[in-house]
């Protein structure tokens, strides 16, 4: 259980910021119990909702995205942390991000790191906020993938609110995931825990709407946080924040024993990505026939049911026609020269060749914000249309640009 996790601005913030907030203090002790909604499904496996874009950083430079990253310089001084911040201590490299903690005495501080953050540069307010991540694992190390209000410097912390997506301590393989806010007088928080393999890559993402937060390793859900209609004064998750990642080095929340040995370590970042979740909530046209066109301007075709489909064809003749049927439960099939398209469960290409309608014939309808289709199988995952290079699959466990269709343009 975490104990205390305080904030400080750094210089890269700006200097109003600066002489407003010393410090945001967390104590997971205190916490809200009626924060949980009522149809929260922790542990239990589904999917993110289809999304646009809007925003990320997929690491492919020589050196740090100064467009999209402030880089923290100074240590804290807060929660007993033993690290100093520096720039050095953030490379880009192969697609990577890696944040490393050193021994290295700087500035008074017996350890250096790295933190960045996205204050100013972009703030958004709602939507899938994920990153791909591989942490260190090791003792005395406290990584972290989180998010504070924008608004800090003139509200403050907590009243600014915190979204943690992501923090881990030591050597656990426990990920926590809380909100923090301010009501009835002080600092309340509510959030929940589950379990991975820390030193391998892994999916950690919340999804942020008008009703509530979400939390996701692998896109797997295991708690959910009710603010709807600022239910117990969450008023502050209704306004922009900003994005940090962060490894810190000894603090109150991992103790003070220091695995020096282990150091150098790594915390290493694969990409963040944020999309916008505000799609139409647009209903299918059950019994309709449509034409699909993807992020290619080619159409869907059939392929009669003789060979695994594809997105490629200039024009939409019968093979490229689809009527929406109610598969029922809130699902979609598709229909094409009398048979119905299979996801194949997302283990090969999808076909139009059944017959009747099973699991893996049904899909999600869901609509994104540019007015595009995207289908979610049985399986959780997106139909892709591969950009036309390859058979279309339904193993996207996201959908951005390939795994949105136009109907009947």
């Amino acid at each position: 259980m975490k104990q205390l996790l305080n904030f400080a601005k750094s210089a890269a913030t700006a200097s109003a910021l600066m002489l407003l907030i010393s410090s945001c203090s967390k104590d997971l002790n205190k916490t809200s119990p009626t924060i949980k909604t009522a149809d929260e499904t922790a542990g239990s496996t589904t999917t993110p909702r289809a999304g646009t874009l809007v925003w990320s950083d997929e690491f492919n430079g020589t050196g740090v995205n100064t467009n999209n990253w402030n880089i923290d310089n100074g240590n804290p001084n807060v929660n007993n942390e033993k690290e100093y911040y520096q720039s050095a201590n953030a490379t880009v490299s192969g697609g990577f991000l890696t944040i490393t903690a050193r021994k290295q005495s700087v500035g008074g501080q017996p350890y250096t790191s790295a933190k960045l953050t996205t204050a100013g540069k972009f703030q958004p307010t709602y939507g899938r906020i994920e990153a791909s991540i591989k942490l260190p694992a090791v003792q005395g190390t406290w990584p972290a993938f989180w998010m504070l209000g924008a608004n800090i410097g003139t509200v403050g912390w907590p009243q600014c609110g915190e979204i943690d997506i992501m923090e881990q301590v030591n050597t656990s393989s426990t990920i926590l995931g809380t909100m923090h806010w301010y009501n009835n007088g002080g600092h309340v928080q509510y959030g929940g825990s589950t379990t991975t393999t820390p030193t391998g890559f892994h999916t950690y993402a919340v999804e942020w709407d008008t009703n509530s937060i979400r939390w996701y390793v692998d896109n797997t859900l295991y708690v959910t946080g009710n603010i709807a209609n600022n239910i117990n004064n969450t008023g502050a998750f209704h306004n922009p924040f900003f994005i940090i990642l962060n490894l810190a080095i000894g603090g109150d929340l991992p103790g003070n024993t220091i695995n020096d040995s282990a150091l150098p370590c790594n915390m290493v970042v694969d990409y963040v990505r944020v999309y916008d979740l505000s799609g139409s909530s647009t209903n299918p046209p059950i019994g309709q026939t449509i034409t699909l066109k993807g992020f290619n301007n080619q159409y869907v075709s059939s392929e009669n049911g003789t060979q695994p489909m594809n997105c490629n064809r200039a024009t939409a003749s019968a093979w490229e026609q689809f009527t929406v049927v109610d598969a029922g439960g809130g699902k979609v099939a598709l229909q094409a020269m009398g048979k119905y398209v299979s996801s194949e469960n997302g283990t090969q290409a999808i076909t139009c060749n059944r017959t009747t309608i099973g699991d893996w014939e049904k899909f999600d309808w869901v609509p994104t914000t540019d007015g595009k289709i995207t289908f979610r199988g049985n399986n959780g995952k997106f139909i892709s249309s591969e950009n036309g290079t390859q058979p279309m699959t339904c193993n996207r466990a996201t959908a951005s640009g390939w795994e949105a269709f136009g109907v009947n343009q």
